[in-house]
């Protein structure tokens, strides 16, 4: 695959990603619930919460930005980047989008965007969620780093740093303490048993483990 067509492929799949990920699956979520199930960025301005909302905003423009201009010819990739390259790239887009899909959908109702500190959301345990606590997040970054593969840059190397730190704040500052304070015990059990974005990486402790493990 040459690099103008690896280009071209990468921001046609950004689009439909996009529009599937983000707009179908929030126009299902509102037909099915009544709800878009956005609930914006989280935490007080220059927060790490609030940091994280906005990383995730910049990497999706960073992205748009990056595809486009190479789509176009403006941006070209660095010189030495073997056009095979791109192929790997297709191959781990579709497999991060697919499995992205597929994880949005194993939510349910629970499938939101941000976090509500007011609202109750069922804990999901089943399906990729056994395998992985975040495998949207795993899954999108995924796809990303796929893009960036077939349309490398400064800018799409740029946006994939951006969404992995936005995911990291959103999931550590946001998300696991609003699970730990509304699903307790269980979500700690959840917790120890299953990786945060990789299947057995970043476990956490029980407190019966870290009394075993203690001097």
């Amino acid at each position: 695959m040459n690099h103008d067509s690896a280009a071209t492929l990468a921001f046609t799949m950004f689009v439909v990603g996009v529009v599937a990920t983000f707009g179908v699956r929030t126009w299902a979520h509102r037909r099915r619930t009544g709800a878009s199930g956005f609930s914006g960025i989280s935490g007080s301005p220059w927060s790490a919460a609030w940091w994280g909302g906005v990383l995730f905003v910049a990497a999706l423009l960073l992205a748009a930005a990056g595809l486009t201009l190479a789509a176009l010819g403006v941006v070209e990739p660095p010189p030495g980047v073997p056009a095979a390259l791109g192929w790997v790239g297709v191959v781990v887009a579709v497999v991060g989008f697919a499995v992205t899909l597929a994880a949005q959908s194993g939510m349910g109702a629970s499938w939101r965007i941000g976090v509500d500190q007011t609202e109750r959301t069922e804990l999901v345990t089943t399906g990729l969620f056994r395998l992985v606590r975040n495998p949207i997040f795993t899954a999108m970054c995924a796809a990303l780093v796929g893009l960036m593969l077939m349309s490398p840059s400064v800018i799409t190397v740029g946006a994939t740093i951006c969404l992995i730190a936005a995911v990291e704040l959103q999931v550590r500052v946001v998300e696991e303490p609003y699970l730990l304070a509304t699903h307790g015990a269980t979500y700690a059990r959840y917790t120890a048993e299953v990786g945060r974005f990789l299947p057995g990486l970043g476990r956490s402790m029980t407190s019966r483990q870290r009394r075993v493990e203690s001097p």
